[in-house]
């Protein structure tokens, strides 16, 4: 086994990889962008396939929720399987009443008060970055694309189920919107000195209460994982 997590061989992931938390959104994007891709991992479900897009290597990788998971596929991914540039599409809930839903938001930056890799006992809460680079290059795509977004800084919260008050923290820290794992791809990039973005949509808002329903967010991921795919493929 390549990895206790992994049983792809080293040179069966690409460089580059498109990677979202639910493993059967891993399999229905993988339908759609590259059908003949092959499977080359399930272990614990998380389904990852390898195929070409314009003749270029893509691999499409489930990852699970939270920083835990995230940083341990994060990290083989880095550091035993040479990956170069991660695009992270998930789901985001907005902290601002203009922050519509089915919009985009790029992760410029992760608040977090997250333990993973002892950041939160070594650190405090604080912010890290993503690849600058290519929260810039996703900004081009997007407008090119007409694609509605909103560039900025988000939550990285260990919990979906809180008492905190997180309203006033998105104030305080001018947050755009809570999700669960751009914090620990992005200390994984940093540490390994590779690049990483989080682009999610907004599924829901904590200030108006407003959400998508599950059909609804999947119909809005074939096109967010277009600009993903240009993205990882932008030199």
């Amino acid at each position: 086994m390549a990895t206790p997590h992994n049983i792809a061989s080293k040179g069966e992931i690409a460089k580059c990889v498109l990677f979202t938390g639910d493993p059967k959104r891993a399999t229905k994007l993988k339908e759609k962008i590259m059908p003949e891709a092959r499977l080359v991992n399930d272990i614990r479900g998380i389904y990852t396939y390898t195929g070409k897009v314009n003749g270029k290597d893509l691999t499409i990788m489930a990852h699970g929720m939270g920083c835990p998971s995230m940083g341990i596929y994060a990290h083989e991914l880095f550091d035993y399987y040479g990956v170069e540039k991660i695009v992270r599409i998930g789901t985001i809930g907005a902290f601002k009443k203009e922050i519509p839903l089915k919009s985009a938001i790029i992760a410029q930056q992760s608040y977090t008060m997250t333990n993973f890799d002892n950041f939160y006992l070594k650190n405090g809460v604080g912010f890290i970055e993503a690849d600058g680079e290519l929260v810039e290059k996703a900004k081009i795509i997007c407008d090119k694309r007409n694609y509605k977004y909103f560039c900025g800084d988000v939550y990285c919260s260990d919990n979906f189920y809180t008492e905190e008050n997180r309203i006033d923290l998105a104030i305080k820290n001018n947050l755009l919107g809570v999700e669960m794992e751009s914090a620990a791809l992005y200390l994984m990039a940093k540490k390994f000195h590779k690049k990483a973005l989080t682009i999610c949509i907004v599924s829901d808002n904590v200030v108006t209460k407003e959400s998508l329903s599950a059909l609804e967010k999947e119909d809005m991921f074939d096109a967010l994982a277009e600009v993903a795919v240009q993205l990882l493929f932008e030199n």
